[in-house]
């Protein structure tokens, strides 16, 4: 789960099933009891008919969380430019060693979290440059970035254009956030 509507969706399915959520998050679902294995394959069912999966490996379900975790830092915040290095974050939210996190991600996702976490910003730069009034420098700023300049290379070398030249641009259209990659 990727955005608000997401949320509302899982949420509305599970009680369609007669599950009580108790908690709901990108990514996690706590709910009060213990379903049987037949409510797990209704679970499976409906959230595959909306697009989504049931994750019950360990390893997805921990790369689900740093997906979860980097999509919603720099997509629900405000602003990311506490300094805060995101493997510092990801090992203090996670309670795994990043270096342990990093090769996991890699492996299974075939990118490293570095990557996902640029690739990420840029559609944020996006949708910021389309549907806000923020020069880019307060972008780079509240993206968490060191220089406008360093900003503007790395969307150029994503998109293959400047940000400006993307802002011009209407009939471009930003990716689903569940679809980076």
């Amino acid at each position: 789960m990727v955005c608000n509507r997401c949320i509302k969706v899982v949420k509305e399915e599970l009680r369609k099933l007669g599950l009580t959520v108790e908690t709901i998050d990108l990514g996690e679902v706590k709910i009060a009891e213990t379903p049987s294995q037949k409510e797990i394959t209704g679970i499976k069912e409906r959230l595959e008919k909306n697009g989504f999966e049931l994750i019950e490996n360990s390893k997805h379900r921990i790369i689900d969380q740093i997906k979860s975790l980097i999509i919603k830092r720099i997509h629900q915040t405000e602003t990311i430019a506490d300094n805060k290095k995101f493997s510092e974050f990801l090992k203090s939210e996670i309670g795994k060693d990043y270096s342990f996190l990093s090769k996991l991600f890699s492996s299974v996702e075939g990118v490293t979290i570095e990557h996902y976490i640029i690739l990420q910003k840029i559609e944020k730069v996006k949708e910021l440059l389309k549907y806000g009034d923020l020069t880019l420098s307060e972008i780079a700023y509240r993206l968490g970035y060191k220089s406008v300049n360093h900003l503007s290379n790395q969307f150029k070398k994503h998109t293959g254009m400047t940000a400006t030249e993307f802002k011009r641009n209407t009939s471009l259209k930003r990716k689903p956030l569940d679809k980076i990659i």
